[in-house]
């Protein structure tokens, strides 16, 4: 498998808090990789180091190599080229409160597109890979807001694809959504790699083990096990991805 993404020794402080500790492991291109572990384990942190999202955070220090095919995230590439190419979408659904249509165009207009028909097309097609396009097509003018929060979620996942990304983050973006909206999102995830690479945070492991090609086990700011996901579930290494997977701990 191609990798995308390849960390090496990647450590992570809060203060004197280290978060993340030797972290290695390589992203494969057009996979989904699920980040799983109990809560607190440093799954979340490693994600927001994919697209600098610590940057924000005070007394964050980082040393290691994180490369974005081939090119240091940290020292070679402006942190808005960064998110352009490493789009994230969050837990709770966060459309912008303004019209469906203005969320998807939003992006791509930062970027400097203005062609109303250029937009019109982004808008369409990003509705479409997102499954949206047919249940919203006739009140693209309507504030987003009144959406249902399956297809809020949804909707993000829209704006987070209309600047073209090359990696799509989700930080268990179907937590805190009805099984009918999470079955929603779980089969556009898997329509989805045909065209990005999708690392995905998730307590559910009945999620992970059904949609993600590569399963990565988080505790306590280590890297346990890395594989492919039916090795992980079915024939773990380590004895603590056993207990976890299991629900003897966490």
């Amino acid at each position: 498998m191609a990798s995308i993404i390849e960390v090496k020794h990647l450590n992570l402080w809060y203060g004197d808090h280290q978060a993340l500790k030797d972290i290695n492991i390589d992203i494969p291109e057009h996979k989904i990789t699920a980040l799983i572990g109990p809560s607190g384990c440093g799954k979340s942190t490693f994600m927001k180091t994919l697209n600098r999202m610590n940057d924000l955070v005070k007394n964050c220090r980082i040393e290691g190599d994180v490369r974005l095919n081939g090119h240091d995230i940290y020292k070679d590439m402006d942190v808005n080229v960064l998110r352009k190419h490493v789009g994230m979408v969050f837990q709770k659904a966060n459309p912008f409160p303004m019209s469906i249509y203005d969320n998807i165009a939003y992006g791509p207009r930062i970027h400097g597109i203005r062609n109303k028909a250029q937009l019109d097309e982004i808008v369409e097609r990003s509705l479409k890979q997102a499954a949206l396009w047919d249940e919203c097509k006739d009140r693209l003018k309507q504030n987003a807001l009144g959406m249902s929060g399956g297809q809020q979620q949804r909707l993000c996942i829209a704006r987070a694809v209309a600047v073209e990304p090359t990696v799509l983050l989700m930080d268990e973006s179907t937590s805190a959504l009805d099984p009918i909206s999470t079955a929603k999102i779980e089969e556009l995830c898997t329509e989805l790699k045909e065209n990005y690479t999708i690392v995905m945070v998730t307590h559910n492991m009945q999620q992970a083990n059904r949609i993600s090609d590569v399963t990565a086990f988080f505790l306590l700011g280590e890297l346990i096990e890395v594989g492919e996901t039916k090795d992980v579930f079915l024939n773990p290494k380590n004895p603590k991805t056993e207990e976890y997977i299991s629900g003897r701990f966490g």
